[in-house]
């Protein structure tokens, strides 16, 4: 379970996340990373529509997304939003690959980040 302060509550703030932030994407999980300017603990927060499947598998999922991420947000920097959107490939994943596609996807978003970081080398 995640602490009441590292969850994103407001739909403000996700679409601040998925509107602005950068994207990673594996498998069935797509992952929203926005650097804020706070000093406050990273948050997180999910998304999983009914294209996913039945409530029992949208619970399912985010439990073990919830679990997941738990161990991961201190590897998040101050500040940062974290927004992850579940697809309907993700209905039939193991806890294991679900892990994986998480840190995939994590990393493809904070590669994203430093490409867009680098100052531009003045040629044309």
């Amino acid at each position: 379970m995640l602490a009441a302060e590292q969850r994103l509550r407001r739909a403000a703030e996700f679409s601040a996340a998925v509107r602005t932030g950068d994207r990673g994407s594996r498998g069935g999980l797509v992952v929203h990373l926005l650097r804020g300017d706070r000093a406050t603990a990273p948050r997180a927060g999910f998304v999983v529509p009914r294209a996913v499947g039945p409530a029992v598998t949208r619970n399912k999922i985010r439990r073990r997304l919830r679990h997941l991420l738990r161990d991961r947000m201190r590897t998040l920097a101050p500040g940062t939003d974290l927004v992850v959107r579940v697809l309907p490939a993700a209905a039939g994943e193991t806890y294991q690959r679900l892990g994986e596609d998480l840190d995939a996807a994590i990393g493809l978003a904070r590669r994203r980040r430093q490409r867009t970081a680098r100052p531009s080398t003045g040629k044309g």
